[in-house]
Order: structure tokens, then sequence, then C-alpha cells
């Protein structure tokens, strides 16, 4: 039985009202309604796992996150957490983890993952961990790439956090689950996941119905839409993967 969850989930409902954002969510019909599934997303802010859950809240699916085990041992989130099931990582000790993972899926949860592991201060896709991947093939359930854009203007690595902003656009797109190839290896899965989310990204960020108010505002634009984020490592003037 769901104790945590649910009020939580109600919460933040409630707290996107306030702030009167302006929430597009497409694809939700990817989410099975039963069964387990891999949910990969980008990783762009700190707030990515809420709009990820929110994703799957069409499909009436509650998804069980992979975090750091910092966020678990928290006085704070800690609680919360380890309420709603999520399922910490220790990257010294990874395999634990993988098989609490599994196991989850085989018993017909949604798994949420960022592949990318860290935030990418590019906002582009950066390149995958297999994990994704290797945890699909191994549970037998859908890879099903998703792409989150406007949180990282409330809150993202290396720029102050304004988790009263109004009015700010999200768009979550959820594209159809990852068909890999027969005997296809995990990492072959996971270059093709990453041209997906790319492509799902790529399409959030030309259709965001919001520009920068000024040369200022630049910074939460990738380089390639003319935004003064970083370039991607290695990259010179060359739009993402998928662009």
């Amino acid at each position: 039985m769901e104790i945590v969850y649910p009020p939580v989930i109600g919460l933040a409902k409630t707290m996107f009202r306030v702030l009167d954002l302006r929430i597009q969510i497409e694809g939700a019909e990817h989410i099975p309604a039963t069964g387990g599934a891999v949910l990969a997303s980008n990783h762009a802010s700190y707030l990515d796992f809420i709009f990820c859950g929110l994703g799957a809240q069409p499909a009436k699916r509650l998804v069980r996150f992979m975090a750091k085990k910092s966020v678990f041992t928290h006085k704070v989130s800690g609680p919360l957490m380890r309420g709603m099931h999520h399922i910490p990582v220790d990257r010294r000790a990874g395999t634990a983890a993988f098989n609490e993972a599994e196991k989850a899926l085989k018993n017909g949860e949604v798994v949420g993952v960022f592949p990318e592991a860290t935030i990418s201060e590019s906002f582009t896709v950066k390149a995958l961990k297999s994990g994704a991947a290797r945890l699909a093939q191994a549970a037998g359930v859908p890879l099903i790439p998703m792409a989150v854009w406007g949180p990282h203007r409330l809150w993202t690595k290396g720029h102050p956090k304004d988790l009263t902003k109004r009015h700010v656009p999200v768009i979550i797109k959820i594209g159809e689950p990852v068909r890999a190839a027969a005997g296809a290896t995990a990492e072959a899965t996971t270059v093709v996941l990453r041209q997906r989310l790319s492509a799902l990204l790529d399409a959030a960020q030309r259709e965001y119905p919001e520009q920068p108010s000024g040369p200022d505002d630049r910074w939460w634009l990738p380089a390639h839409l003319g935004g003064t984020a970083p370039r991607p490592e290695g990259v010179g003037d060359a739009t993402p993967a998928g662009a």
C-alpha cells in the first residue's frame, strides 16, 4: 500500500498550480498501463525526477527512481525517498542497486533512470551509461525515452535556484520504446537511446513557447540554439547527436 507517494504527488501538483507552471505532456500513451518498464530521461535539472514522475501520471503509474545513496541518507529527503520506494545507488557497489531495480521491473514496476548520470550543463544529451539498456534487457521490459525541458530554469547546476518563478513552461516528451535489434548489445542499444533522447529534447527545445528576455537570460539555452550554455565536451560548432 502506497502511503507516502500519493501525498507527495498531490503536494507537487498543488505547487505547480500555485506557480502556474505551463506543463505539456506528449506521448504518455507509450508508458504501459501495467507491467515493468524502464523510463530513461535526459538530465538538465535537479527537479527532473518530479517532472518525469508527472509524465507517467496519465498512465497512472508510479516511477521508482534510481538515485545516489546520499539522497537517501539526507535527514529531509531520505525519509521521503525511502517512503516512495526509490532505489539507492552506491556507485562503489552498483550491483546491489541493479539487482533491486531488476527485481522491481520483474514485479511490474516502472523504474526511472537518468543514463547521463549527472546533469548536463550544456543542456544537450551527454554520453550515456549503458545501465538503462542493460536493465531493460535483463528484465525483458520496454526501454522508454523521455525528454524534459523547462525545469532547469528553476534549479540547475551552476545557477541560483528560483523555485518561486511563475509561469514557466515545461515540456515533457515521451517516445516510443526503443526496439533493440536481435542480438544487440546493451552498448548498441544505448547508442540508439541517445539518438532518440536527443531527437526528443531537440523537438522540445524548438517547440518551447518562450525565448530569453535579454542577453543576460540566454544561459538556459544550449549553444547551438543561440544560448550561452557551454558547448558539449569535445564539440566545436557541431550540434548535438540527433539534432
